[in-house]
């Protein structure tokens, strides 16, 4: 019964287009008042222990690491290194979008960020290269999602703390899944700019190439940090965020010199108004986990299934489905808090490893943000655009099944994520 009424309240909740966070709260509180001895005063403190997690201080950070560098020239910079690296190919500037958004995710580590950040810079230069505009969305919307599987990632963050598994793990895991999509998303604007007639032009020199690395250097030297820092075993994946902090403000405010000290409060602020909204939904979903924990019903599904003989490909299947589903409607973050302690257990049973499975949720929280009707790529771009949400989905459409294949090649060939992690770490 009380999982009913649980379920119940939040599904009615949605239904009626209530915030997430507000659903999964509002249904955990009135379940523990109806059916356990909790008091309201204990479920708000439930509520703060959940969200004191060390890892978690990683978030706010990367966000404002983030902001700082996307609202000065590096993101400029990046974009003419990337120019400079593959423009002269056949859909060169869709092209350099794609790879100037692996390299900004690996500074990011948000999604919608990416596609602000390059598509506000890509979009007008695509254009004007002739690019359909159609053409110039797609590669926009989707290569931005990049931005949640290429470490630093928010929402490999969340997940790693959700599943108690190593998030430098995590990070080593989604580096190969995600220079893949983004090459597999490449290769597929190649073609179509081949189909489109347009021809290869000459490349660079490599004297051009190199100057563009250079002034793109103090940026790139971001990734090296965090990525070379949690890597090397110089530091944790928190402190990287506050080592990403310092470096961005050094290098937008005293070496690009394209923000001022007195615009630092304006980014500080934005970047706590996004952290609020990620920890508000983290703290309502992990009460909402933790009920369910209490009532033992990720055993009692694991039980079911296990006795079913379900195997693991099978349970795959339905798992990609009911992410992919779920990722249409709801926020990442919300999602791998609901739905981590539900099907992990079952993965474990069945013989998925953690780190793997981690990987397989966020490429399905990938195909999520440029999914139909509420995927929050999708909104981004039209709003950077101007296109209604229904072009823009229908732009996007080549590229949303690229990182369809891309799902079905990390979910079912493991060593794609785990071969850096088994590397490292052993494995």
């Amino acid at each position: 019964m009380s999982v009913a009424v649980l379920f119940g309240i939040f599904f009615f909740l949605v239904v009626l287009g209530a915030p997430i966070a507000i659903c999964l709260g509002a249904a955990t509180f009135v379940t523990l008042i109806l059916f356990t001895p909790i008091s309201p005063i204990e479920i708000s403190a439930m509520m703060f222990e959940k969200v004191e997690h060390y890892s978690l201080m990683a978030i706010p950070m990367f966000i404002f690491a983030g902001n700082l560098l996307s609202k000065g020239s590096a993101a400029q910079r990046i974009i003419e290194f990337a120019k400079s690296c593959v423009g002269h190919l056949p859909g060169g500037l869709p092209i350099s979008a794609i790879f100037a958004s692996i390299i900004f995710a690996a500074v990011s580590g948000s999604s919608p960020a990416t596609v602000v950040a390059i598509g506000s810079i890509m979009f007008g230069a695509i254009m004007q290269a002739g690019y359909p505009k159609r053409y110039a969305v797609g590669t926009i919307a989707t290569a931005g999602s990049l931005g949640i599987l290429i470490p630093p990632s928010i929402v490999l963050i969340v997940y790693g703390v959700t599943a108690e598994v190593s998030i430098g793990k995590l990070f080593m895991a989604g580096v190969i899944p995600g220079l893949m999509l983004g090459i597999m998303m490449m290769v597929v604007t190649y073609i179509g700019a081949r189909r489109l007639g347009f021809e290869r032009t000459e490349p660079k020199p490599i004297k051009e190439r190199l100057a563009r690395m250079k002034d793109a250097s103090w940026g790139l030297m971001t990734i090296v940090l965090v990525i070379g820092g949690i890597y090397g075993g110089i530091f944790t994946p928190t402190e990287a965020a506050a080592v990403a902090c310092v470096w961005a403000f050094i290098v937008s405010v005293f070496i690009y010199k394209d923000i001022k000290l007195t615009e630092i409060w304006g980014t500080a602020l934005e970047s706590a108004k996004t952290t609020a909204m990620i920890m508000f939904i983290i703290a309502n979903a992990m009460l909402f986990a933790h009920f369910l924990t209490i009532e033992n019903i990720p055993q009692a599904i694991t039980e079911t299934l296990v006795e079913a003989n379900v195997n693991k490909y099978m349970f795959l299947i339905a798992v990609n489905l009911l992410l992919i589903l779920a990722g249409s409607f709801m926020e990442p973050s919300a999602i791998i808090m609901i739905m981590v302690p539900l099907l992990l257990p079952v993965a474990v049973a069945l013989g998925i490893d953690p780190i793997h499975f981690g990987i397989i949720i966020t490429v399905n929280m990938e195909l999520g943000m440029v999914s139909p009707p509420v995927g929050l790529n999708l909104f981004v771009t039209s709003g950077l655009t101007g296109m209604s949400i229904k072009d823009v989905i229908v732009a996007a459409f080549p590229w949303t099944l690229t990182i369809l294949a891309g799902l079905i090649l990390v979910t079912y060939i493991p060593e794609i994520t785990l071969f850096l992690p088994n590397l490292m770490y052993g494995g």
